[in-house]
């Protein structure tokens, strides 16, 4: 693989190969999804529970997604062959239900740290929450249109508290 010289200047591209600076609001927002994804990687490379493992994978395939949207103008929407849906949204309220069943949530100011997966699982939500307001100021912008977008961000967000204490309890 030959790595490009092309943002040696400070700039990128988007994904219809549009240049836009790397300080721009789509690439700081899908690049806050990749680095929740980064983050949540190291949880799911550590921890030997296959649930847990699943559906870290599931949201970073969903981030992956996500992030092609994030990087794309309006005009090129359409090139997109998956976009992030009600579906998508849906299926987290699943897991979270799934995982409540197993967790008993206190009513009480969680410290991050219990364990060292659940530890990253948490930095990984706090990055979610980032990008949320960062997809949120795009929204406000008019560069993203997605309502399932901003859904699917709130609802990760929840979805990974509740599986970090998970994690914890049946790790």
């Amino acid at each position: 693989m030959k790595f490009s010289t092309k943002g040696d200047a400070g700039e990128t591209s988007l994904l219809g190969g549009q240049r836009v600076p790397k300080y721009d609001a789509r690439p700081e927002t899908y690049g806050t999804l990749d680095e929740a994804s980064s983050v949540l990687g190291v949880a799911r490379g550590v921890t030997k529970n296959q649930k847990i493992k699943d559906i870290i994978l599931s949201v970073q395939k969903d981030l992956l997604i996500m992030g092609a949207e994030l990087s794309s103008l309006p005009e090129d929407i359409q090139k997109l062959t998956r976009r992030i849906q009600g579906n998508d949204v849906e299926r987290l309220e699943k897991i979270i239900d799934d995982l409540q069943q197993n967790v008993t949530l206190k009513n009480e100011f969680i410290y991050p740290g219990e364990t060292v997966i659940s530890a990253h699982i948490d930095v990984g939500r706090t990055i979610i929450r980032r990008a949320e307001r960062r997809a949120a100021g795009l929204k406000d912008e008019g560069l993203l249109n997605n309502a399932d977008i901003h859904k699917y961000l709130n609802r990760l967000a929840d979805m990974l508290f509740v599986l970090a204490r998970y994690e914890e309890q049946n790790g």
